[in-house]
């Protein structure tokens, strides 16, 4: 019987734990996820501790991923937003080390979890949420009106508003998700029909599988780019509500 192209993504418990009949079990997911956090810390502790005027590799690409992810804040936020800088980086850091690790033979992509990408997408919605009622008061709720919209359109502008703003999370969460299922799927499948293919024609999808995974390094990128600037979009539309820097109090 051939092995599902899904079995990567099978989680199995290797401690079982449970807390008020919550399952927080230890598992594959979740030593990755440590994994994560570890090279994350390390790599900006490192930077950090060298501070040497000609940087070296470490501190260098450090410098270069803080400076990409300031660019990202102020061109979507304005100076306002670098006050999530801590926030931001966490996530795009997290994200991307979480993509690029599960393309490693034998690691787990952590983000192929809906349930791992749905909490993040609900914590940033509900941070924009809070962030526009506590700057605006009662006035946020105007983000489901766009300007210039005339009066009689309001019964049906609104509902769309609406809608189109519950449907961010949910986008939000799905859109990481499906693409690192996906391309792991794909992976999986062409690297079994390179091994059941054997030498006489199993190289064609081995290099299909070589291809498929430079640009699953590309696709991690780019998806944990996406979410980060989706985050600041969604953060700075809390902010600068239809534009207008009349937000402070």
């Amino acid at each position: 019987m051939e092995e599902s192209p899904l079995h990567p993504f099978e989680l199995h418990n290797y401690i079982p734990l449970s807390v008020g009949g919550i399952d927080i079990s230890i598992n594959k997911a979740v030593i990755i996820m440590w994994v994560v956090v570890a090279l994350v810390a390390f790599l900006m502790l490192k930077a950090g501790a060298a501070r040497q005027l000609v940087p070296g590799k470490l501190q260098s690409l450090a410098e270069m991923l803080v400076d990409f992810i300031r660019g990202i804040i102020l061109d979507t936020m304005g100076k306002d937003g670098m006050r999530f800088f801590p926030l931001i980086a966490t996530l795009f850091l997290f994200i991307l080390f979480c993509n690029l690790i599960g393309l490693i033979p034998g690691s787990y992509t952590v983000t192929s979890q809906i349930v791992v990408t749905a909490v993040f997408a609900c914590v940033v919605y509900g941070l924009s949420l809070v962030m526009g009622f506590l700057l605006h008061g009662a006035k946020f709720l105007g983000i489901l009106v766009p300007p210039g919209t005339p009066g009689w359109l309001l019964p049906l502008m609104i509902p769309i508003e609406l809608i189109s703003q519950l449907a961010r999370p949910i986008s939000l969460a799905v859109r990481l998700f499906a693409n690192m299922t996906a391309g792991h799927v794909i992976l999986g499948v062409l690297f079994g029909l390179a091994i059941s293919g054997g030498l006489l024609i199993g190289w064609l999808p081995f290099v299909f599988t070589i291809a498929m995974n430079g640009l699953e390094v590309g696709i991690a990128f780019i998806q944990a780019y996406i979410f980060t600037v989706l985050t600041c979009v969604y953060l700075g539309d809390a902010f600068h509500l239809h534009g207008h820097d009349d937000h402070a109090h």
